[in-house]
């Protein structure tokens, strides 16, 4: 089956009887031109009649700039609460007429992927060197850096991992456990995001007087996980702050298979409130870090940078995430 031919500004300009140059006189409101009440309304009759919409790439040269947003985003497991972000963050900066686009950041270089999409603006899930960043801000894109791996930056993501990590310890402390467990996911991937949990954990701890956590990696494997519990019962942890949920999952497994039980031999908490996390056994405690904020936080950062008026005023919240109890603690 033939593929059908895009409608150009050319098609446009035949159907009504008018020049190429006419055409984008009026469907781009070029101040200065005199032309007929009657003309306009023929020219917007055709772009009706023949489904033309504007070429992106014509757009990007007449103004110098494209309405691209690039979303990069790390290699790593992009879970449901990733997924989450990424779908608000596309339909808050669409409301404004920009559009989103979103690569995993793989063998291509950022340099060639940037340039070749000529965005408004870049907003980095993944680790991009300070080189192209000047790069990117001198070749006028705005850039968001939520990666946060550099002073200076805007850490929208990973700002409130350290928070994240306190909230989980405080809450195992307000229950009466003295001593806490830290359970670390297996994937070295998501060093980024682990270090500032395990930090506020830590912190936490270390507020209270209390020993630091005793830290075991905890593989997504119900006789691993069991492993790592019974070797947390041994040496007297009571509760544990799992890296996300999936992990606290997984433990809450091994702790079964272990014979033992949550929250009375073994608490349990997570962080990202995934759907699964009320159906675990028991229901899962957990950090819900409210995706649709951060997405409001980043698509207003997007907006600000590109003086957009439409950008929210008000100052955002230093960290949305709140606590949801349920029985694994």
């Amino acid at each position: 089956m033939a593929r059908a031919r895009r409608v150009t500004s050319v098609d446009v300009a035949r159907e009504a009887g008018v020049s190429q140059a006419t055409v984008s006189y009026v469907l781009n409101n070029v101040p200065h031109q005199k032309i007929a009440e009657e003309t306009r309304q023929r020219i917007h009759a055709a772009v009706e009649k023949l489904g033309y919409t504007p070429s992106a790439a014509a757009r990007t040269l007449r103004l110098g700039r494209s309405d691209i947003v690039l979303l990069l985003v790390a290699n790593i497991p992009l879970g449901s609460t990733a997924v989450e972000l990424i779908e608000h963050l596309t339909a808050d900066l669409g409301r404004h007429g920009l559009s989103v686009i979103t690569r995993i950041e793989s063998g291509r270089t950022v340099a060639s992927l940037w340039k070749d999409l000529a965005p408004a603006a870049v907003v980095t899930f993944a680790p991009v060197t300070k080189e192209n960043r000047a790069d990117m801000r001198a070749a006028g894109t705005y850039v968001v850096n939520a990666w946060g791996d550099s002073e200076g930056e805007p850490n929208v993501m990973t700002r409130g991992q350290i928070r994240i990590g306190r909230m989980q310890a405080d809450h195992l402390i307000s229950r009466g456990h003295v001593r806490v467990g830290y359970a670390a996911p297996a994937d070295p991937r998501v060093r980024a995001f682990y270090d500032p949990r395990l930090a506020g954990v830590r912190q936490g701890c270390a507020d209270r007087g209390l020993p630091p956590p005793s830290v075991r990696e905890v593989p997504l494997d119900a006789e691993a996980a069991s492993t790592a519990a019974r070797a947390w019962r041994a040496e007297g942890v009571t509760a544990v702050c799992a890296f996300n949920d999936e992990v606290a999952v997984a433990l809450l497994a091994g702790v079964r298979a272990a014979g033992l039980s949550a929250p009375a031999d073994l608490a349990v908490i997570g962080v990202d409130d995934i759907p699964m996390a009320r159906f675990a056994e028991p229901p899962l405690t957990t950090i819900d870090q409210h995706m649709e904020a951060v997405a409001a936080e980043l698509a207003d950062a997007v907006l600000k940078g590109l003086g957009r008026p439409d950008a929210r005023r008000s100052a955002p919240p230093d960290n949305d995430a709140t606590l949801v109890v349920r029985r694994s603690t």
